[in-house]
């Protein structure tokens, strides 16, 4: 598939977008508190005498913008303890101090909707909606803003990892050589096997497929699959036929098989075959076994023909009438098929018998008188170009080529027509060794 144009955002949106968040405020900035630096540094209770020392930073996901966080997890001696936030009087960079001497002993357990930013975010892959890159986090910040403390930025600077490993007295200043505002943030689980991070942020929306298959392609298993699952149908299956063949084959080894077999049914036939080809034959059958009974003949009918043949490069999406059809049902037709838009340039005409006889263009249907035009008044000249299913890419080409068309018929040996082959289903055929073409961000 021929990746679209860019969709940007108005420039007043992303002007307000960018003004929203918090850390273009230098108060926030100048006010960040480091997670990483937290760890090790001394909890007092009100007389200033030590309880125990920071562990880890508790915040809560809730489809929240800016996390809030809900406390602390205390090491005292060798036991851990959380103490809520309500009960910190004041956090600073080097040293928390809480409202009451008394601290429960009783082991730290992770509640609906926790995260632990050390144990669950430091160091973990994370996606940067606005870079359209997969990070991770060097350190994380927090601030105080509105009467709450929040998570509010993630820094992926090389300073803040190596302030990290230095001395301990270095270890609590927040050096944001590179933070990014956690608003432009996907997290995810960090393979827990509990609740994501965070609901899927909602900017994700803004990317087009070929960057969301960028993503997918650099991240990790578990994360790979989150991402996936976060994404609306339709939207996967176009990242999905964006993908390299390597990775696209391990994510279709890798996920769930109603998952994968619900994705394939989304994509375009000739992308979905193209993917199946790369797994081996038990797990192609799982697959086809989990889809419709129609879906899944038509893409086992299209893996029987060989890569090389027009059978294998065909797509199987085609508008069919009889001649009797009128122009107002074929349009209602192609409304219904909008989504496939760049697959379809013709409807195709058969005989009572399924016999293809014409190929009606897109133009002639856009320009006819009215709605009531019966597909036969337009039927003449040129006449449809076809192809066998065991037909050689070679041939295809020469065929297209002689006829100066921009696509060809796909028929069976009575004439019934199995698909169509279009001129950039032909450029993937032949640059299958190099990979999709991928047009480079425009910079907003």
């Amino acid at each position: 598939m021929s990746p679209g144009p860019p969709s940007l955002p108005h420039p007043s949106a992303l002007l307000h977008r960018r003004v929203n968040r918090l850390l273009t405020n230098r108060a926030t900035r100048a006010e960040l508190i480091s997670v990483a630096g937290l760890v090790g540094q001394p909890v007092l209770n009100p007389n200033g005498e030590q309880l125990g020392r920071v562990a880890d930073v508790v915040a809560r996901w809730e489809g929240e913008e800016y996390p809030p966080i809900t406390g602390l997890v205390v090491r005292v001696g060798r036991r851990s303890s959380f103490v809520t936030i309500d009960q910190v009087d004041k956090l600073e960079a080097k040293k928390a101090h809480l409202r009451s001497g008394r601290v429960d002993l009783v082991g730290y357990n992770r509640r609906p909707g926790e995260v632990a930013l050390v144990g669950d975010v430091l160091d973990h892959q994370l996606v940067d909606v606005d870079g359209v890159r997969v990070i991770r986090a060097a350190d994380l910040y927090v601030t105080h803003a509105g009467g709450r403390l929040l998570l509010v930025g993630v820094d992926v600077g090389m300073h803040s990892l190596l302030r990290r490993l230095g001395p301990a007295s270095l270890r609590a200043r927040a050096t944001p050589d590179r933070v990014l505002d956690w608003a432009a943030i996907q997290p995810f689980a960090a393979g827990q096997g509990q609740v994501p991070l965070r609901s899927t942020n909602q900017e994700l929306h803004r990317l087009r497929p070929a960057e969301l298959a960028d993503l997918l392609e650099q991240l990790g298993r578990t994360q790979r699959q989150e991402l996936l699952g976060a994404l609306q149908p339709d939207v996967a299956a176009d990242a999905l036929e964006e993908m390299e063949s390597a990775p696209l084959a391990a994510l279709l080894r890798e996920a769930p098989e109603e998952q994968v077999a619900s994705l394939l049914e989304s994509m375009e036939p000739d992308e979905a075959v193209e993917a199946l080809r790369d797994l081996d034959e038990e797990r192609q059958g799982e697959l086809l076994g989990a889809m419709s009974a129609d879906r899944a003949a038509a893409l086992g009918a299209m893996l029987r023909y060989p890569a090389t043949t027009a059978g294998g490069i065909m797509t199987t999406r085609l508008l069919i009438f009889e001649g009797s059809a009128t122009i107002g049902e074929a349009r209602e037709q192609l409304r219904a098929m909008a989504d496939h838009a760049a697959d379809i340039d013709n409807v195709s005409v058969v005989d009572a018998m399924g016999r293809l006889v014409d190929e009606i263009s897109l133009f002639e249907i856009a320009t006819a008188l009215n709605d009531e035009v019966r597909l036969r008044e337009l039927m003449g000249e040129p006449w449809p170009i076809t192809v066998d299913a065991d037909a050689s890419i070679g041939e295809v080409i020469e065929c297209l080529a002689a006829n100066r068309r921009s696509s060809v018929v796909v028929v069976d040996e009575d004439e019934h027509p199995l698909g169509r082959i279009l001129a950039d289903d032909l450029i993937d055929a032949l640059a299958s060794d190099r990979g999709r073409l991928r047009f480079p961000r425009v910079v907003e």
